[in-house]
């Protein structure tokens, strides 16, 4: 396994990538600002399941069939890119009658929780990230590495949720006051559509050369 002094570089190399905001952090602001609190940290654990996946991948290989293949990095990127602006849709045709009378239709906590997931499982960039970051602090002196992928990714796992928590509960104490209005509400659905249709672009749009340099 590796040692106090990697884990710990790893650790602060971790906090520092996570409190840049990316795609995971705008899905997870976005639903906390729309549905509040509960709905962000349901949101957190579904992207970080989604994780879960892409570390298992990292440990047994297959993030390296996805870096290698340009065929199958662009299917599943562009399967990615789909799922953002089908939400991104869907949160725009939502009609605004509906929404000044009784409220917008609020998403269930199972729905959350798989949107998150398939949104993370769906990023060819994470998996791409997680076999090119786990592995520099691995050492194939110190044991197998498939379990010292593990270990990494469980404790990038845990600062994650912290992290994207923290996001989703500060996004939900300034977006309160917004939700109680049903116009603000509908205005609220629509900028999250529009972050949900940008996200889909960004994912379709870049990447384009990582399976080639992987």
């Amino acid at each position: 396994m590796p040692d106090l002094a990697t884990l710990a570089l790893f650790t602060a190399a971790t906090l520092a990538l996570l409190l840049v905001p990316g795609p995971a952090v705008a899905y997870i602001v976005t639903r906390s600002v729309a549905q509040g609190r509960s709905a962000g940290l349901v949101s957190v654990l579904g992207i970080h399941a989604g994780s879960v996946v892409h570390v298992a991948a990292a440990a047994l290989g297959v993030s390296a069939v996805l870096a290698a293949s340009a065929t199958a990095f662009t299917i599943v990127k562009y399967l990615g890119a789909a799922y953002l602006v089908w939400l991104g849709l869907r949160k725009l045709l939502t009609r605004a009658d509906a929404g000044e009378t009784a409220g917008t239709p609020l998403a269930s906590r199972r729905r959350m929780f798989w949107e998150g997931f398939v949104v993370n499982v769906l990023n060819p960039k994470t998996a791409i990230f997680f076999l090119a970051f786990l592995p520099q602090f691995t050492d194939p002196a110190a044991g197998p590495i498939a379990p010292q992928i593990v270990l990494l990714g469980v404790i990038w796992i845990a600062l994650g949720v912290a992290s994207d928590g923290a996001f989703a509960l500060l996004a939900s104490a300034l977006a309160g006051r917004l939700r109680r209005s049903a116009r603000a509400r509908r205005r609220l659905d629509v900028t999250s559509g529009l972050v949900y249709l940008g996200l889909g672009a960004a994912t379709a749009l870049t990447g384009e050369s990582a399976a080639a340099k992987a």
